[in-house]
């Protein structure tokens, strides 16, 4: 039982963390090498705590909210109204992000900030990692013979890592910035 409590800490952690935590991928690996865990349960308890995480950490944002400018405010409601008014490509949206490697912190971070209804939004989130990092599991015996702290230290010190952290953080200020209702004012 410390076992599921130690990973669901870690994952929760690292999930909380803005930007720049190390990739969960890498936890779940260390565990299913490491430990007798069965890979269900190391999946299921895995990515509930990263979609408990994000939730909070969207959360967090979402409190923010009220100590960035009215200008802000008026571009994230925007933005808000379109993600909520087509909701068939809403769904399709979180679809795809649910199931991409794209780091999801800034994502949930611009959701916060827009208010968008969370619930749905983790729900997606939750079974895209069940499923990804169902993958990395079960890809683990693979890379078991593997320098594994090399691969970690790949994974967070890599330029082009580093550079999508940096290129997701400057979309989410972007996000922020943008005049949603007068761009999509003029589409319409």
């Amino acid at each position: 039982m410390v076992y599921y409590l130690v990973l669901f800490a870690i994952v929760l952690g690292i999930n909380l963390m803005p930007a720049f935590g190390p990739p969960t991928w890498s936890v779940i690996v260390i565990y299913g090498i490491n430990t007798r865990m069965p890979g269900p349960a190391l999946v299921l308890v895995a990515a509930s705590a990263a979609a408990s995480g994000r939730f909070l950490l969207a959360r967090a944002f979402a409190l923010l909210g009220h100590h960035v400018s009215e200008k802000t405010k008026r571009n994230v409601a925007a933005a808000r109204e379109v993600f909520e008014r087509k909701k068939r490509n809403s769904i399709i949206a979180l679809g795809v992000f649910a199931l991409s490697p794209v780091p999801s912190a800034p994502l949930f971070e611009a959701a916060g900030l827009a208010k968008v209804p969370l619930l749905g939004f983790t729900a997606f989130f939750f079974a895209g990692r069940t499923f990804s990092y169902s993958i990395y599991l079960f890809t683990t015996k693979s890379i078991e013979s593997t320098n594994l702290g090399e691969a970690f230290r790949h994974a967070m010190t890599s330029p082009f890592g580093i550079a999508l952290q940096i290129a997701m953080v400057l979309m989410l200020i972007g996000f922020t910035r943008i005049d949603w209702s007068k761009y999509l004012n003029n589409r319409s």
